[in-house]
């Protein structure tokens, strides 16, 4: 696994809000779009600027707070479908089922400034000269799409670009800048559950594997559990419980990336595909644990930072978060 890029300054652009949105973020997952997505718009967003300003974007952590997904209510779900646009004929068109998500979201770029043509590193720069970058980037995000979505700024939340401190210094920053996060929750990784319920699942059954423990995490167990009768007289009962395997936290199933089904494409060879340029190969979804979690209950900015790696000889195409890492023993019972 690489590591966490090391940044010097974090740019937070708070309170975006994205209408339809894709909820879909994978063949087996709903609800949220794929961290993926995200870096995929940091991406996007460092190649759209062309250099104007001497930064680097490392990662990028997301904190959700509220969600509107577009389906019915009851107990039983649907997604809300539209026939738009028409075909090209003025046809209506045949329904592509998608779902659409509403979402309010501040986004947190880890970035690295850095000094060219003798002019000096933006993110240590004075406080009006970031105010005005971290406003056009802004700007820029406002004109582009988050997982599909329209994005829309809201003037009330001004978005800051400030160096990150160190040490002590950078303890107390992170206290106050999760405050401004509030209420809201920031998707983190749970590899470290899987990979324990897999342990846990192998001592009763030898032949689980990823699957059966990712399955197990992703769902509401019931487990039967014999009731103690009121009397000796009386019979025995048994109660259907449902059983957490973690008993406190919110966690999700999410995509994590892509792994190749095939060897790499060279540009160009394969007909139809959106970018002529780049080698592709096609890839399926990877999938983990994630866990939202209020930003109060973070210690470091690093904890909610995501970011990607690539190692094309394994086929292997990720998003990492640490925050697994940095747990000690009382935080994981």
């Amino acid at each position: 696994m690489s590591e966490l890029p090391s940044s010097n300054g974090l740019l937070i652009v708070p309170h975006l809000r994205v209408q339809n949105a894709n909820a879909i973020s994978s063949p087996l997952t709903w609800g949220f779009p794929a961290i993926s997505a995200f870096i995929g718009l940091m991406q996007a967003v460092e190649r759209r600027l062309e250099g104007r300003f001497a930064l680097m974007f490392d990662s990028v952590g997301v904190v959700c707070h509220s969600h509107d997904a577009q389906v019915t209510g009851g107990y039983q779900r649907a997604l809300r479908l539209t026939r738009n646009p028409v075909n090209e004929r003025g046809e209506t068109a045949a329904i592509v089922e998608e779902g659409r998500i509403h979402l309010d979201i501040t986004l947190i770029f880890g970035v690295s400034g850095y000094s060219e043509d003798g002019q000096p590193d933006p993110v240590q720069g004075d406080w009006q000269k970031r105010r005005t970058i971290a406003a056009e980037i802004a700007n820029l995000l406002g004109s582009m799409r988050i997982a599909g979505g329209s994005v829309f700024l809201d003037p009330q939340h001004q978005p800051v670009l400030e160096p990150l401190a160190q040490g002590e210094e950078r303890s107390k920053q992170f206290r106050r800048l999760r405050r401004r996060w509030l209420p809201g929750f920031a998707l983190v990784s749970r590899d470290d559950l899987l990979q324990n319920h897999l342990q846990q699942l192998r001592g009763e059954n030898a032949s689980a594997d990823l699957l059966d423990a990712w399955l197990d995490l992703s769902r509401l167990n019931l487990r039967v559990q014999e009731a103690r009768p009121a009397s000796e007289s009386q019979p025995a009962k048994v109660e259907w419980r449902a059983q957490r395997v973690v008993p406190n936290g919110w966690l999700v199933p999410i995509p994590v990336g892509y792994g190749a089904l095939g060897p790499l494409q060279a540009a160009g060879c394969v007909a139809n595909a959106r970018d002529g340029q780049t080698p592709l190969r096609f890839v399926e979804s990877l999938y983990s644990i994630g866990q939202w979690l209020s930003p109060h209950r973070l210690r470091d900015v690093d904890d909610l930072l995501w970011y990607a790696s690539a190692a094309p000889e394994a086929g292997l195409y990720r998003c990492h978060n640490l925050y697994s890492q940095t747990l000690c023993t009382d935080d994981m019972e």
